[in-house]
């Protein structure tokens, strides 16, 4: 079995997808692919910079329906890249916002909903 990227969700079902994970989750991380085989670095790194501060917390695997993730979650940030993090339904944003939170030392606190 081969994997196909973006094989394509109905638009209609991923913004449910989003709103429902943003709503029901303190942190989630909308992501190319899974916490135990992420496709990006940039993946890889929001992973690593949200594990060091956070034991619960979601992902969400964008690659199932690329195009209609990034429209469903333009949405909320007005970003179209990925990786995204949200808490307690707040954009924060993608790995570079959460490297520099680290750097100043407030990205505990961030992912605290504080």
């Amino acid at each position: 079995m081969t994997f196909q990227p973006d094989r394509g969700l109905e638009q209609e079902d991923v913004d449910k997808r989003v709103e429902t994970a943003i709503d029901e989750n303190d942190v989630v991380l909308f992501m190319k692919g899974t916490e135990i085989m992420p496709q990006c670095g940039y993946s890889q790194r929001a992973l690593e910079l949200i594990g060091k501060h956070r034991d619960e917390y979601e992902t969400v695997d964008t690659l199932e329906s690329l195009e209609e993730y990034r429209n469903a979650l333009s949405e909320h940030s007005g970003w179209e890249t990925i990786p995204q993090t949200f808490v307690e339904g707040e954009f924060v944003g993608g790995s570079d916002v959460l490297s520099e939170l680290d750097e100043r030392g407030e990205l505990s606190e961030t992912l605290a909903g504080e």
